[in-house]
């Protein structure tokens, strides 16, 4: 039996709201079809799909007993038709509201990071899947030259191919912290840093199939930063930082999500202001970056975007004008080019496709 492209989005809700949607993809013509939401949780802005082990988990906000805002986690279970969900369970992470949520390959641990608070929390995973303890918190110091870098903004965390290491991209300090991974004591160990231009705020991270070649996306300066990534030594060697926008640009404009294509020859990201997907070319040898095309996003404020499993198709998720919009992948070139298809859905800040 073939399998469906469905599509799962985390948004900027209330708790009464529909906060994940899921939708089917028809991969004939990029057309998407809803199927579901579910409501019960605030603003559940990033999930991480787990369709192997039947796992969404999906950041939320709570308070505390002296009524501050802080950081919740919620865990779902997958129905056997795959596009139903069931809670597992759900519970406190770290004393401040939170952006990003991942979990590690060998399904121990999630990683949850705190933009406002400048923290990134280590939970363990129950047996069931469920949320864990929080074993570790990590809290940076510091500021940068931005007025946005007044303090620490840690926007996201990826674990490292082998699982050995995260790195967690801090937008307010100009850095990439590299922590190794303690797994027998549930610990984040410091280990490297990394350090930007002034003034980039570096946001997201992709990793190049072969984990040769990293990259960054800068929300502040609106440029993409190549490495080279050194497995065993854990840390990143600066190889090139090059503009996401047109030379003739010349509005404001800040970046948010980055994905390598699966067969590492091509690289993506957006930009919020320009509204569009920048295209580049990856060298091989090198991993150095050739732009390549700048793809309107048929909205505004792609806060998200990412490639389909087949790599056939990109999907936008337009967060100021409530739509996701589909675009066809030349697998070739690299390029993009609307299929003319789109759907509303309310304030999408971040879209998994996965195939069930």
């Amino acid at each position: 039996m073939s399998k469906e492209l469905l599509i799962f989005t985390g948004a900027y809700a209330e708790e009464a709201d529909k906060g994940i949607g899921v939708y089917r993809m028809n991969e004939e013509t990029g057309q998407l079809t809803e199927l579901r939401h579910f409501a019960g949780l605030k603003n559940p802005t990033f999930i991480h799909v787990d369709m192997d082990n039947s796992r969404l988990y999906a950041i939320s906000e709570g308070v505390n007993e002296e009524g501050k805002k802080i950081g919740e986690a919620a865990a779902f279970q997958i129905g056997d038709d795959r596009t139903s969900l069931t809670l597992i369970n759900r519970k406190p992470t770290v004393q401040a509201t939170t952006c990003h949520i991942q979990k590690d390959a060998h399904n121990r641990f999630l990683t949850v990071t705190s933009y406002h608070g400048g923290m990134t929390g280590l939970l363990g995973l129950d047996a069931d899947g469920g949320i864990g303890e929080l074993l570790d918190v990590v809290q940076h110091e510091g500021s940068s030259v931005h007025p946005n870098q007044d303090r620490p903004h840690p926007h996201s965390s990826f674990y490292s191919p082998d699982g050995q290491y995260l790195f967690v991209q801090d937008l307010g300090l100009d850095l990439i912290v590299t922590y190794r991974l303690d797994a027998e004591g549930g610990k984040l160990i410091p280990h490297h840093e990394t350090k930007l231009q002034p003034g980039s705020g570096p946001r997201h991270l992709a990793i190049r199939p072969g984990g040769a070649f990293a990259y960054v996306i800068n929300e502040l300066n609106s440029t993409v930063t190549a490495f080279g990534y050194d497995a065993d030594a854990g840390k990143l060697t600066e190889l090139q930082t090059i503009s996401t926008l047109p030379m003739d640009y010349q509005g404001d404009n800040g970046c948010a999500e980055i994905a390598v294509s699966s067969d590492g020859r091509f690289l993506y990201g957006s930009n919020r202001g320009h509204d569009s997907i920048v295209v580049y070319s990856i060298d091989e040898e090198s991993g150095k970056l050739n732009v390549i095309q700048h793809m309107s996003v048929g909205g505004g404020h792609p806060r998200h975007f990412a490639l389909t499993p087949s790599g056939d198709y990109l999907i936008a998720a337009n967060r100021d004008t409530n739509n996701l919009v589909t675009f066809r992948v030349d697998r070739l070139a690299g390029t993009l080019t609307p299929t003319g298809h789109e759907l509303e859905a309310s304030k999408p800040v971040c879209v998994i496709p996965v195939y069930a």
